[in-house]
């Protein structure tokens, strides 16, 4: 007996998907008909951020910390949805999700909030939701991946140009990568292209993910003095790791004693 079939509370297929829940030692996670998990919350604290990789996201906080207008492109469970409308009061988030499958099981198994004044949840492409889009965001974060690997149309040159051009003075953008992906390269030199070279790579705890942020303008080369001291004080205010997102930041991207070279 495989694990979903041992702990597998929905299963939902249709004629192009499957989407199943699964619980285990109080947390739930959602999984694509695989046993690779899209999504994880902890049940006795449904607005944590229990995956690694989600919590290495808000590292876009350490430049941008008066952030209002949020796209996320990818609902899975909802985690960063949740994240930023609890912890972030002056958010207005949208969030794109193609499948409404995904949607349904969100709010019904995750706790993703119906929408009101600051979320407004759209069953969509979000590769075309950003080709047709005419609003700015101070942040685009992506996370939209299959049973197998990251959505095609979220990952083409085409897609990256729109993102950057969706993005307000001092927009950042957010994409969680895989960095097994035998394509991850060809995709950071795309951002790189799309962003003038204006992006850092940060690795996960959880290992195999690479968080990536580019930016609409440079963060000025900040100094690491700098930004130890932004992310001890995002650290006590949010309890999430930042210190942490500082030192990994050192191991990607060019930098010297003093500064961060972006």
């Amino acid at each position: 007996m495989g694990f979903l079939a041992r702990w597998r509370i929905h299963k939902k297929v249709t004629a192009n998907n499957q989407v199943e829940v699964s619980e285990k030692d109080g947390v739930r996670r959602m999984h694509f008909g695989t046993e690779t998990v899209q999504s994880a919350m902890r049940v006795a604290d449904p607005f944590a951020l229990e995956v690694s990789y989600t919590r290495s996201m808000m590292a876009f906080l350490l430049f941008h910390q008066q952030a209002h207008d949020f796209l996320m492109v990818g609902l899975g469970g909802g985690s960063t949805v949740k994240w930023v409308q609890r912890n972030l009061p002056m958010a207005r988030t949208t969030a794109v999700e193609i499948n409404p499958e995904v949607i349904r099981i969100a709010r019904a198994y995750f706790y993703v909030p119906a929408d009101d004044d600051r979320l407004r949840i759209v069953t969509g492409d979000g590769a075309e939701y950003l080709q047709q889009n005419t609003s700015r965001y101070d942040v685009i974060m992506v996370d939209g991946y299959d049973e197998f690997s990251q959505a095609a149309t979220l990952s083409t040159p085409e897609f990256y140009a729109n993102c950057r051009a969706a993005l307000k003075t001092q927009g950042v953008l957010v994409i969680n990568l895989w960095g097994s992906d035998p394509r991850f390269q060809e995709f950071a030199e795309s951002i790189g292209n799309a962003f003038n070279g204006l992006y850092l790579c940060l690795p996960a705890e959880q290992r195999g993910n690479i968080i990536v942020l580019a930016f609409e303008r440079s963060p000025n080369m900040p100094k690491w003095d700098d930004l130890r001291s932004i992310g001890r004080r995002l650290e006590a205010q949010f309890g999430l790791e930042f210190v942490r997102f500082v030192e990994g930041l050192r191991s990607l991207n060019l930098h010297n004693d003093k500064r961060l070279l972006v």
